[in-house]
């Protein structure tokens, strides 16, 4: 697989087979008290209080995140222009949130490492890139639809200046997220290529049925694309219900030999348009618990929460991994 997979795979070695990604990142920003109801989301605390991020990244640390991910999912070129600031301001924000993630790490790692016997990983510090959908802010990342004027030049286009920069920024890891059709995922590859990132990567899709990518598109028709790449170090599903699942795990299992990475929300659904969450069954703590190793012994290999989960989720799964490497 080349050697950008090497800090991924020795990393999940180190968790003992399976790695531990940190949980919802705007959900614990919320908690704090942190008003994020804006078509830039989570990053709108990379403007307004870094000093937040800082501390929610230190939370999910402490819980036993072996990868924290940054608050730039919804941190876009083209938002923050929108927010009336200059490119370079944008692009400044966008290296803050690996920086702080980087910050968080290492005071984190720093005290931690003097304690015998502590139990900690040193954390990677994966930087989030949303899909075009999440830009949209529409709900877009949950139907794939992005309209007949959405082509593959247009998707690498708008992401491509956000991968420059983030990548410029040194983060450990590229995780694309919530690419909700084949189009995305093909631009995301085409991207890594042509801009020869030299950084691990993975490309996680959602799925609304459970069985397909939002689009309708087969998960084969998309992890095709992806299986021919070097540049893409693991595939899996976040923000994707977690009773879906045990079925996904075990289709991308026929579908790939790449590392499986599976992050769900907390089950609850999320209402792109009237930007609300509907009340739905969802999984507490302890469910969490028990599918972690149902997840881990069908082959997941990097487990942790998205939207709704919180630092206990992260604790709960940590907790299950750790008794069993």
């Amino acid at each position: 697989m080349g050697k950008t997979s090497s800090l991924l795979e020795d990393l999940i070695e180190k968790a003992g087979g399976c790695a531990v990604v940190d949980g919802g990142f705007a959900t614990q920003l919320e908690i704090h008290g942190a008003t994020i109801n804006d078509p830039l989301w989570s990053a709108l605390c990379l403007i307004k209080d870094p000093d937040l991020i800082k501390r929610v990244h230190l939370e999910y640390l402490e819980a036993g995140a072996d990868i924290l991910v940054t608050s730039s999912y919804q941190a876009t070129i083209p938002g923050f222009l929108s927010k009336g600031l200059s490119i370079e301001e944008g692009e400044l924000l966008l290296e803050r949130s690996v920086r702080l993630a980087v910050e968080a790490r290492d005071k984190f790692w720093d005290i931690t490492k003097r304690v015998p016997g502590h139990g900690y990983n040193r954390a990677l510090v994966a930087a989030s890139i949303g899909s075009y959908g999440a830009y949209l802010a529409d709900g877009s990342e949950y139907s794939g639809c992005y309209g007949p004027d959405v082509n593959l030049d247009k998707l690498k286009d708008f992401h491509r200046r956000r991968l420059q920069v983030l990548v410029r920024s040194c983060p450990d890891l590229l995780a694309f997220e919530t690419i909700p059709n084949k189009l995305e995922a093909q631009a995301c590859v085409e991207l890594l290529e042509e801009e020869n990132v030299q950084i691990p990567s993975w490309i996680c899709f959602s799925s609304v049925d459970g069985e397909n990518a939002p689009s309708g598109e087969s998960f084969k028709e998309c992890l095709d694309i992806i299986n021919k790449s070097k540049k893409v170090n693991a595939v899996g599903i976040n923000c994707a219900p977690p009773h879906f699942l045990e079925s996904l795990i075990c289709k991308f299992k026929e579908l790939t030999e790449k590392p499986i990475v599976v992050y769900p929300n907390s089950g609850e659904v999320w209402d792109g348009r009237a930007k609300r969450w509907l009340p739905s069954k969802c999984f507490g703590d302890d469910k969490f618990e028990l599918y972690t190793t149902k997840w881990r012994d069908l082959g997941a290999k990097l487990i942790g929460g998205c939207c709704r989960t919180t630092p206990s989720t992260i604790r709960a799964i940590s907790k299950v991994l750790k008794e069993m490497s």
